[in-house]
């Protein structure tokens, strides 16, 4: 059922929803987002309707595993270009969380999962992409508000309609969150975890009387919270912990921990919006009964960061006592994506580590609103009431008021207002006359009085349309000192007097008919609407040359592709420019041609076939020199098998590169088009994995490891090393080779495309093999390199688990794709269920985890959310590094530097996180730990 809202997004002071809701907690704001009145929830918060206050459409959704009212519901909007926001009444100088959470339901019955943006007034905050209809995408900010009102909009939407279940404001009282940075950084929340906890229910309000959400660490799903160390126990203590203040986290969370019974406890932690710098806490309390010789002592040893794992925990000392909270943190530290984390105990303890909870935020740097933000904010509070005034959030960030248009400065200037027909009343508003950037005036339609103001405190404007009001008086002669002015209109108005002398002998289109009173001088004429035979001239010359430019662009491609097509091979050469290879090269180089009975010497007459596809039949050759070859023979001859020819060879003469299979020569002879490359001794990786060589050769781990890498730099050439840029889109284990020492390559661009003009898109007929095809360039037919990607992704997955993309048996009954299978074992913590029964355990799991992890973002359903294959090749390197080094060496420290305390660090001082203007910065040097 759907309910039509008319008319623009409105609000009501928000003051209505805190008067509601103080009797649970001052500041508390809970909108149930498309609902039609106001409840009690099961944990007594407040919920209050938004059906009076918002533009937009409404839904009923029905979720699996999900009973709360507040979900029942939803609000959406158009998929246009404007952004929709939710303004609330703040306190400044205070504190607050603000969450929002987003649960489709298929609500539009489409199943088109939408992506859209978020943001906190001109900042952006958060791409929302849904990738399951039943699952709630929760997005949690902590800012410190500045200004009487904050407001959040979503705009921007990628794929569906945009929409929202709830926002929820939740005010603090402490100082828990202050940070040095708090004025020009946000802290968007990525973790906030309660260890030890006796099943998945979160704790929250009333436990949190400011109701943060603190996720179970039993729940496997949340944050990829992984890779639990063997002997990890939970305890529980039903005494009161003593926390200082009512900020810290709550009495029920600080009564639970687990312990590391063998000596240490390990994790691995996705950490949404990172890797950046971000605010990090854990949280101690002793709560187990110790003996009288009993000793916790531990450190927390991180990776990425040895120079942290120097400091060591004592929690009875540094808490000073037992049930009491105790929480060394930083306030600022750079952080990966996927966190892998662990406390070991010190050589002199007796006891294995214990940890109560932890919190990681991320700061994401305030952007700077619009230069003409107050004035338009005065502007509109003229017409209150007026729907177009209401649309909240920055005027200009990160998308304009749809009555409005900026320039692409940092700090937008407005350039043009469009508020015709808008029953404007009264005088024209005087803020019109301060926005120094402003190009267009439109306000024509309205009924507005009183005289034209002075304007020349706008000196770019070029167009001004004041026609149909009840304007009276002069025309200013002010009017004459704006240069750039070319239109004026100012017909049917009651305006009155003589027309400046300056307005009739500049170049003007200018209309004041309908002003009985209104009349032109004695001297000077106006040129209305002149257009010089110059400048038709320049218009028809600029035409020409076009037309000539394509022409001749299209003339050169058909002579290039006559060229590739001829039965002779004029001087053995064809000529190709070669583009510029990783080592700097520029130098001219040609594709040989071979002739024919060449080939045929070397196949011994295309004796020894190794190799098929679509495109052809492979053979294996030796030329003269004892150079072995492996010889394409293409058999499609229609225009799109000679299409895929040409761009090969034309591709494959400029691209040089130890990870790409080297292109040696063509030959287009006897109506056949053959490619010549290297030979590979070892096949395609296919075959490897789970073809006729498997059992034979059975690949390791670190050897998988190493293929990948070798794959993987081969492709970020492709992506970045050529220029222009070159996108496979065709990436697949048969399309990875392995030489005599098993060394990767990548071969067969037939399909490869080159991105023109540097440009991040290219409309493309969408090409590829299906189960490595990315499902975003299929539906869109935009092309990016992000489309090789989640190729790459489903590769790793297949050398994960020693499946093929595709399978009808080897996934159950419910799933065909090796990304369906993989994503729901990973994300549920069972990385051994998709691991390959033949490396037989042989492998690390810290790097079997990094790369599970890394394939999971490769094939995210959206471009914007993969990484590059840059980032890829590196979380490679990192986990070959993981398989070769020993876990003693990451735990090298000695008992004099054990000694140190993170509680010594208490007056240390935080850590700089740069220039205020910058919130990213880091400075490895300065990681100190602050225990607050």
């Amino acid at each position: 059922m759907k309910t039509r809202l008319v008319g623009f997004l409105f609000f009501f002071p928000v003051s209505l929803f805190i008067l509601s809701t103080e009797a649970q907690m001052p500041g508390f704001v809970s909108l149930d987002c498309g609902g039609n009145r106001s409840f009690t929830d099961e944990l007594g918060l407040q919920w209050v309707s938004d059906d009076q206050f918002i533009y937009g459409e409404t839904a009923y959704i029905s979720a699996s595993n999900e009973t709360r009212r507040q979900y029942m519901t939803l609000r959406f909007f158009p998929a246009d270009d404007r952004k929709y926001c939710y303004t609330l009444n703040v306190t400044s100088r205070t504190r607050y969380l603000v969450r929002a959470t987003f649960l489709y339901g298929n609500f539009d019955n489409n199943n088109v999962y939408p992506k859209f943006d978020i943001s906190l007034d001109a900042t952006p905050w958060s791409t929302i992409v849904i990738s399951d209809a039943n699952t709630a995408e929760v997005r949690e900010m902590i800012f410190l508000a500045l200004d009487p009102t904050i407001s959040v909009c979503i705009s921007n939407a990628t794929t569906g309609q945009p929409f929202i279940s709830t926002l929820e404001l939740r005010q603090f009282n402490g100082s828990m969150y202050d940070t040095d940075f708090e004025n020009q950084c946000y802290l968007s929340v990525s973790a906030r975890i309660n260890f030890g906890a006796p099943d998945e229910t979160p704790v929250r309000y009333p436990d949190d009387p400011f109701d943060r959400i603190w996720e179970s660490d039993s729940v496997k799903i949340a944050n990829y919270l992984v890779d639990v160390a063997a002997g990890t126990e939970r305890v529980s203590t039903k005494n009161s912990i003593f926390v200082d203040r009512d900020d810290r986290p709550p009495q029920k969370v600080m009564q639970t921990a687990v312990v590391g019974t063998t000596g240490s406890l390990t994790y691995r932690l996705n950490l949404d919006g990172f890797p950046g710098a971000g605010w990090a806490s854990t949280y101690f309390a002793e709560i187990q009964d110790l003996a009288p010789n009993d000793v916790r002592k531990f450190r927390l040893i991180l990776r990425e960061q040895p120079e942290l794992s120097r400091l060591v925990v004592n929690i009875l000392e540094n808490a000073e006592g037992k049930f009491r909270l105790y929480e060394p943190g930083f306030q600022n530290i750079s952080l990966p994506f996927v966190l892998s984390f662990k406390f070991n105990k010190t050589s002199d303890s007796t006891k294995g580590p214990l940890l109560n909870a932890m919190e990681i935020n991320k700061y994401i740097k305030k952007t700077d609103g619009s230069s003409d933000g107050a004035i338009i904010v005065s502007l509109v509070s003229h017409y209150s009431s007026a729907s177009w005034a209401q649309e909240g959030g920055d005027p200009c960030l990160p998308v304009p008021w749809s009555w409005l248009q900026c320039n692409s400065d940092p700090q937008p200037l407005i350039v043009s207002i469009h508020l015709s027909r808008k029953n404007l009343t009264g005088n024209i508003p005087p803020e019109l006359t301060k926005l120094n950037g402003l190009e267009e005036l439109w306000l024509d339609g309205n009924l507005l009085t009183g005289p034209i103001p002075d304007f020349s405190g706008c000196p770019n404007l070029r167009i001004i349309h004041l026609e149909n009001n009840q304007l009276t008086g002069h025309v200013p002669s002010s009017l004459t000192l704006l240069q750039n002015l070319k239109e004026l209109y100012l017909q049917d108005n009651m305006l009155s007097g003589t027309l400046p002398s300056g307005i009739l002998n500049s170049n003007l289109v200018l209309n004041y008919s309908g002003n009985v009173d209104l009349h032109k001088g004695a001297k000077g004429r106006n040129r209305i609407n002149v257009i010089t035979g110059a400048s038709c001239g320049v218009a028809v010359l600029l035409i020409m040359i076009f037309v000539a430019c394509l022409l001749i662009s299209k003339g050169r491609e058909r002579d290039t592709n006559e060229k590739l097509s001829e039965k002779d091979c004029p001087g053995n050469v064809l000529p190709v420019q070669k583009q510029p290879s990783s080592i700097g090269d520029t130098a001219t180089e040609a594709a040989h041609c071979f002739t024919f009975s060449e080939l045929e010497d070397a196949t011994n007459k295309f004796e020894k076939r190794i190799g098929s596809g679509g495109f052809g039949i492979v053979y294996y050759g030796k030329l003269k020199d004892g150079k072995e070859i492996a010889v394409k023979v293409w058999t499609s001859n229609s225009f799109q098998g000679k299409r895929e020819f040409t761009n090969e060879v034309t591709l494959l003469s400029r691209i040089h590169h130890r990870n790409l299979v080297e292109f040696l020569g063509y030959c287009q002879e006897e109506g056949k088009s053959i490619l010549v490359y290297e030979f590979m001794h070892n096949g395609t990786l296919k075959e490897h994995l789970y073809g006729p060589l498997t059992e034979e050769q059975g690949l390791s781990w670190i050897k998988r490891l190493e293929i990948a890498e070798d794959a993987a730099k081969g492709i970020e050439y492709l992506h970045t090393g050529c220029a222009p840029n070159i996108i496979h889109r065709d990436l697949k284990t048969s399309n990875i080779l392995l030489d005599k020492n098993m060394k990767a390559k990548v071969s067969d661009f037939g399909l490869s495309k080159v991105a023109v003009d540097g440009s991040s898109h290219i409309s493309s007929i969408v090409r590829g093999t299906v189960g490595y095809l990315d499902p975003e360039y299929y539906i869109t037919n935009q092309l990016t390199d992000k489309s090789d990607v989640y190729s790459f992704g489903v590769i790793l997955l297949e050398l994960i688990s020693g499946q093929e993309a595709l399978s009808n048996e080897s996934f159950g009954t419910n799933c065909r794709h090796i990304v369906q299978w993989a994503k729901l074992h990973i994300e549920s913590g069972d990385l051994q269920g998709i691991v390959d029964p033949s490396l037989r355990g042989d492998y690390n799991v810290q790097s079997m985890w990094k790369i599970a992890e890394r394939a999971l973002l490769c094939v995210k359903p959206h471009r914007d959310m993969r990484p590059s294959m840059s980032e890829v090749l590196k979380d490679i390197q990192d986990a070959i590094l993981m398989e070769r080094e020993a876990e003693a060496a990451r735990e090298g420290y000695s008992d004099d530097i054990s000694r140190h305390s993170f509680h010594s660090s208490m007056n240390l001082g935080s850590v700089d996180l740069g220039p205020p203007d910058n919130c990213l910065s880091f400075d490895e040097t300065l990681a100190l730990p602050t225990a607050r």
